[in-house]
């Protein structure tokens, strides 16, 4: 009776597991794909197989999105979504309830321990796309190294810039390559994924950082029509769990801040 016991149960699990909603999510590595791992086996309970695809860069998970490659994103950001969307005439969006964690946003350097110590004429990295540029920009003035044009423009450039006391030189660079620009600049203003990739401790190793009213939640994004579908809610559903939010907490200490 037990063989036969193990038996049906094992069919069954099998059964399961064929009639799993298969559900394509594309994801930065670091913290995104280490978030949705852990929540992976909460929704195989629910019948959805969740099959995460990591990626190196920014443009390329939306891309595969649009293309209908994947069902949704976790990588971004609202404003760097809105930049998006206007470069590439997209329309991609932010899910019900899409809104999950807060990254802080840090300046690092390999040559000062102290941001008073910055030299006049330093040389500062910041990332090249529209929304990361302005946000480091934004971060700039908020410590009274430069002042902008207009304080609250989320996609400021460096032509905004309307006072430099110390004569900064902006290096713009693809947001991946800034930790590995360490070496050959003063400062760089780094995203907190990039940054924990490369070993950086955003609470410790960064010389100032982002308060926590940051408007830069990073969310799950899909195209309209996947937008509102039952795997998504409970792709949400399991991303906003008390379990998870403990998750992040304890695993990332401070560098990484739920948003729900």
């Amino acid at each position: 009776m037990l063989k036969k016991a193990l038996s049906a149960i094992a069919i069954a699990t099998l059964a399961l597991a064929a009639n799993a909603e298969v559900l394509k999510v594309g994801a930065t590595a670091v913290p995104h794909a280490e978030i949705l791992n852990h929540i992976k086996p909460a929704l195989k309970a629910q019948g959805i197989d969740l099959e995460i695809k990591e990626f190196s860069d920014y443009v390329q998970p939306n891309a595969a999105v649009e293309d209908k490659q994947l069902d949704a994103n976790f990588f971004q950001h609202q404003p760097y979504l809105d930049s998006y969307n206007k470069d590439r005439k997209s329309s991609l969006v932010q899910v019900p309830n899409g809104k999950v964690h807060v990254e802080p946003f840090g300046a690092y350097s390999k040559k000062i321990k102290n941001i008073a110590d910055l030299k006049s004429g330093a040389t500062v990295a910041i990332p090249n796309d529209p929304s990361n540029g302005g946000r480091a920009l934004l971060l700039l003035a908020k410590q009274g190294l430069i002042e902008l044009k207009d304080p609250k423009n989320l996609t400021a450039t460096a032509l905004d810039v309307v006072k430099n006391p110390k004569k900064l030189k902006f290096k713009e660079l693809e947001a991946p390559l800034l930790p590995r620009a360490l070496d050959d600049v003063d400062l760089a203003l780094i995203n907190t994924n990039y940054a924990i990739e490369a070993k950086l401790n955003p609470t410790k190793d960064a010389l100032f950082i982002e308060n926590a009213d940051s408007p830069y939640t990073n969310i799950v994004v899909a195209r309209k029509d996947r937008a509102d579908g039952a795997d998504i809610a409970k792709l949400t559903k399991a991303l906003h769990s008390a379990e998870t939010k403990k998750f992040i907490e304890e695993k990332y200490k401070g560098a990484v801040v739920p948003a729900f």
